[in-house]
């Protein structure tokens, strides 16, 4: 018998200082078994210093969303579509390969990648040279120290607040508060 996603609910207060954009989102999330929980609030985070594109690329006309991610490779871990359906926003988590994000760039206005863990910096010198080239790609790191405490905050029903400022989020809810400063790294 195949197991089933857990479901994650979310309240999420972005204030986007950088963007000027503020706005709730009440969100599910659907963790798949073999996600993990640093994985998941990854997801979010992005959903966080992505979601200002709802304004400044669709005009508030648009539906950002998580896409089905580990259950189907062809979709990305979160997208924006404006209202015709054109993908203006692709967005990946963890450390994809070359192949997937060269189709995602062909598939999307703008691809962003968020890489995390220990593993981040050997994917991203094995990967790199493939990557640099792609002129709709940015790849983002974020950092280990502060993707393991997100990762504490989780919990199947989360309050939590998101404070974008000088290219930095705060995430905050009951379990503290984590900052989080991702690096760019193309």
């Amino acid at each position: 018998m195949a197991l089933k996603s857990t479901i994650y609910k979310a309240h999420l207060a972005i204030a986007d200082i950088d963007h000027g954009y503020y706005a709730d989102h009440a969100l599910t999330l659907a963790r798949h078994p073999s996600e993990t929980d640093e994985r998941m609030m990854i997801r979010l985070l992005a959903l966080a210093l992505n979601a200002h594109e709802l304004q400044d690329t669709c005009g508030g006309d648009g539906t950002l969303a998580f896409g089905a991610g580990l259950s189907d490779p062809e979709d990305p871990d979160l997208w924006l579509k404006d209202f015709t359906g054109a993908i203006r926003l692709w967005v990946e988590v963890g450390q994809p390969e070359d192949r997937p994000l060269v189709k995602a760039c062909q598939k999307a206005d703008a691809v962003r990648v968020y890489a995390f863990n220990h593993a981040a910096e050997v994917w991203w010198k094995g990967i790199e040279t493939k990557l640099t080239r792609l002129d709709k790609l940015q790849v983002f790191r974020v950092p280990t120290e502060a993707s393991q405490a997100l990762a504490g905050m989780a919990a199947r029903s989360m309050q939590l607040q998101a404070t974008v400022q000088d290219g930095a989020v705060t995430i905050s809810g009951d379990a503290g508060s984590v900052m989080i400063e991702p690096v760019r790294w193309v």
